[in-house]
């Protein structure tokens, strides 16, 4: 069931959003050559604390960790231990989210660690794929052309958009109806309207090859088969009364 937030709940997902997006900022910020995906963790466990906020993640059956971080062909829920340290020529990215006033955010970016020309185009494909999908947010629109807008901009530039895994409401729950998948399913009359109140997590996955994935032997970690990078970029978006409302910048 599709949850229609007040304006006084999406009100408090804005202020839980803007902490996170500070602690999300911050992560990005601390990612460098020689740094380990268990200090990005630390520091987000810090970070959280000191915004008066808990880490929605450990709130998920058997996942203890607040962050999710993955290098390279690691698309999703990546652990973050100390044995994955970061290097030249890899790309990180950080998912988190927030339990703030009884209500989720959830966000993630990926960035280079002194990244190449082509590592460039890579992140910035997907950077233009989510404002595009951010502006097809409105009401009077369906999750199609959200997800048309994620799939026109990947593959325009030769990449592919991961099928395995979607975007997803929010709020009250991590994972809340709708399913916003990042390539168009079905046709646009099949799929759910945008309507005032919804909050939605609206997310791009897309990769540099093929889009089959694998679960690793940690149990967590979701990885691309054919080993190519892959990237992940994230923000809840609110729908009110003045338009959509990124509520996680």
């Amino acid at each position: 069931m599709i949850t229609i937030k007040s304006p006084s709940e999406i009100q408090i997902m804005a202020d839980g959003g803007a902490k996170l997006g500070r602690v999300k900022n911050a992560l990005a910020a601390a990612v460098k050559k020689g740094v380990s995906a268990l200090d990005i963790e630390n520091l987000a466990m810090k970070l959280i604390k000191e915004e008066g906020a808990e880490p929605s993640f450990t709130k998920e059956h058997g996942y203890y960790w607040a962050t999710c971080v993955n290098i390279n062909e690691g698309i999703v829920h990546g652990i973050p231990t100390a044995d994955v340290v970061f290097e030249d020529g890899d790309i990180v990215s950080i998912d988190v989210g927030i339990y703030y006033k009884g209500f989720h955010t959830d966000t993630s970016v990926t960035v280079g660690v002194n990244p190449t020309s082509e590592t460039k185009k890579f992140l910035n494909t997907g950077i233009l794929a989510l404002q595009k999908a951010i502006k097809a947010a409105k009401e009077g629109n369906h999750i199609y052309d959200i997800s048309k807008a994620i799939e026109d901009t990947i593959e325009a530039e030769g990449y592919t958009t991961i099928k395995a895994l979607v975007g997803h409401g929010v709020g009250k729950s991590l994972h809340e109806d709708p399913q916003i998948p990042c390539f168009v399913p079905e046709r646009i009359e099949d799929s759910p309207a945008i309507k005032k109140g919804m909050t939605l997590a609206v997310e791009v996955m897309y990769a540099e090859g093929g889009d089959k994935v694998e679960i690793l032997e940690d149990g967590w970690t979701i990885a691309m088969q054919d080993g190519k990078m892959s990237g992940l970029f994230e923000e809840t978006v609110a729908i009110t009364d003045e338009g959509n409302k990124v509520l996680t910048r």
